[in-house]
């Protein structure tokens, strides 16, 4: 069994502390946490440490805090030579502190507290310095998830901030949807089955061929209609810069 200590109590701490415990080929020895009450719930209170001169010895240390925290937390690990890797979809393989052997154990998804998620569907995006490493944190992902990338920094922030429009600008949209249906009294519930059936279609079709909608077929009439219908400012805005887009994809706006 591999012996893995997580270091941190957020979202992405505790749903790995969760997909961990339910693993045949791995086992939580540790979690470092400042705050023993959010992990207590997870985990034996007797696995949980608050001391950095307590950290027990493990084959990997999983340091899954904020990406402005990991420097800082990496430098205060008082032991040399150790896998440690951190969480995050943006912060290099530099951040860590040169002292131990550095990782990226990156898992590709949206994380929300209380919402369970279906561990074997994430994508876990690797990088070490050493093949061997790499060897370890691929069978630790594989122990929880059927799909894993090995994927360089340049590569990881790439997917990050793809991901961002995928998932954070996209969220948003729906939220300026559903304030448009809340401000025109209509129920955003009848947009839900648009917005599975688009989701859907990605499945099968490349974005770009499953793209529909009045910018696509340069209905002007349609679109000038909308932008005349928006009288919020911001909505209207975001509505015009998107459909210049779309219409001009892979040229200059």
């Amino acid at each position: 069994m591999i012996k893995i200590t997580i270091i941190g109590s957020g979202n992405v701490a505790q749903h790995l502390i969760d997909a961990f415990a339910k693993s045949n080929a791995v086992e939580i020895i540790q979690v470092y946490s400042r705050s023993q009450k959010q992990i207590s719930p997870l985990l034996d209170s007797s696995k949980i440490t608050n001391d950095w001169n307590a950290l027990a010895q493990a084959d990997l240390y999983i340091i899954a805090v904020s990406d402005d925290a990991i420097a800082s937390v990496s430098s205060q690990l008082p032991f040399e030579n150790r896998l440690v890797v951190h969480t995050s979809g943006s912060a290099s393989l530099a951040t860590l502190d040169d002292k131990n052997r550095k990782g990226v154990f990156y898992p590709l998804q949206t994380f929300t507290k209380g919402k369970a998620i279906d561990f074997k569907t994430i994508p876990f995006c690797l990088e070490t310095q050493f093949e061997n490493d790499y060897e370890i944190l691929k069978k630790v992902s594989q122990s929880i998830s059927d799909n894993v990338y090995k994927i360089d920094s340049h590569q990881r922030k790439a997917l990050h901030v793809a991901a961002v429009f995928v998932n954070n600008f996209t969220n948003y949209l729906y939220q300026l949807g559903n304030d448009i249906c809340q401000e025109n009294h209509v129920p955003f519930d009848i947009l839900k089955p648009l917005i599975l059936e688009t989701a859907e279609k990605l499945l099968t079709l490349s974005p770009k061929d499953a793209q529909t909608g009045p910018a696509k077929r340069n209905d002007i009439s349609t679109i000038e209609a909308h932008e005349s219908f928006l009288s919020n400012e911001n909505q209207s805005t975001i509505y015009k810069i998107l459909t210049q887009s779309i219409q001009n994809h892979g040229k200059k706006l």
